[in-house]
């Protein structure tokens, strides 16, 4: 893959077969380096950003509820070099170029580096002994495949850790996408005039959907070109919720977020609720996205497949070029072939 990418539409066209073959890749992959005992010990640390940090989020959870110590950590965020610790840093990054992450590996040891990418070769996983590869898979400029296969790299790899098992739902992933894709298009879509005049979106999830309102508020900026903004259930409760008004509300959740939308609504608030659960009454200003109960990494694909197909609807409504961006910054990739030292 170099820098061509794929039209939006074309890469979520293929997106549910692409990501049923990256996993049985991924699958082998990861069970490869368990094997070796690469994936024992202390527990990862992954460095990203953007939607590579995203991605991280559910992964992470998983880990932590089986009690191992894991992070996930802003690339650009930290004074380098990162500190020496017994735990092997992660590099995820869809490109393998993003010049934070890649600087946060350098100044590791190199038996403590490896990298989550895409494409290989790439800078990120020349640096890194221990790499898995996504496969160079074709995507979009704002991510699709890229991102969806990365959260299932990082949920196998989570599932992997420490002798655990990969769970069986990562097999049939590639399927229960496609099935959902299917029965929630169309309402989905019919969702997009909420936007047409929105001034704001903001993004809320319980502690594992983090990483889908992270990721989803990215693509409404990038896409639709809304100011959006990704946090956790209760960060929006401590005072973020507040200046609710003139925008669109986008919860993932099946506890707290449906109090949070019910009181939105009531306010009269635009609210949409993506969860697993059925809602309680009946509110012309809550509108429920129905998802399958699923592990917190599996969920997370599924979840940010409803913000795809509503962003790209969103777009068409507010007339926003999908392929076009605003702004192309020389400072946040570094050139795919370094030269040597």
């Amino acid at each position: 893959m170099s820098d061509s990418f794929l039209a939006f539409a074309a890469a979520r066209s293929t997106q549910a077969e692409a990501l049923g073959a990256a996993i049985r890749r991924l699958s082998e992959s990861v069970s490869s380096f368990a094997r070796e005992g690469r994936l024992s010990g202390p527990g990862p640390v992954f460095v990203g950003i953007g939607a590579s940090l995203a991605a991280t989020c559910a992964p992470v959870w998983e880990l932590r509820s089986r009690g191992i110590h894991s992070w996930r950590l802003g690339a650009g965020d930290h004074p380098l070099p990162f500190p020496a610790s017994s735990h092997p840093v992660f590099g995820v990054s869809q490109s393998g170029r993003s010049a934070e992450t890649l600087a946060v590996l350098e100044s590791v040891e190199a038996e403590r580096r490896y990298a989550v990418v895409n494409v290989v070769p790439s800078p990120i996983a020349d640096v890194a002994p221990g790499v898995i590869g996504l496969g160079s898979i074709p995507d979009s400029y704002a991510s699709t495949i890229g991102y969806t296969a990365t959260v299932a790299a990082l949920g196998i790899l989570a599932d992997a850790w420490n002798g655990g098992r990969i769970d069986d739902g990562w097999a049939r992933l590639g399927e229960v996408f496609a099935t959902v894709e299917q029965d929630i298009q169309e309402h989905v879509r019919s969702l997009a005039p909420l936007f047409a005049n929105a001034t704001s979106a903001d993004f809320v999830g319980t502690g594992p959907a983090v990483g889908s309102a992270e990721e989803s508020a990215l693509l409404f900026r990038e896409v639709a070109r809304i100011p959006s903004t990704g946090m956790s259930t209760r960060q929006y409760l401590h005072g973020s919720m507040e200046s609710a008004g003139g925008g669109v509300h986008v919860l993932f959740g099946d506890e707290r977020e449906h109090a949070i939308a019910r009181t939105l609504a009531n306010s009269g608030h635009r609210v949409i609720l993506i969860t697993g659960e059925p809602v309680d009454g009946d509110d012309p200003l809550l509108h429920r996205v129905p998802v399958p109960r699923l592990p917190a990494a599996q969920r997370a694909v599924i979840e940010i497949l409803v913000a795809q197909i509503l962003v790209e609807a969103v777009a068409e409504v507010r007339g926003v070029d999908v392929e076009e961006f605003v702004f192309h910054n020389a400072d946040i990739k570094v050139a795919a072939e370094r030269p040597a030292v």
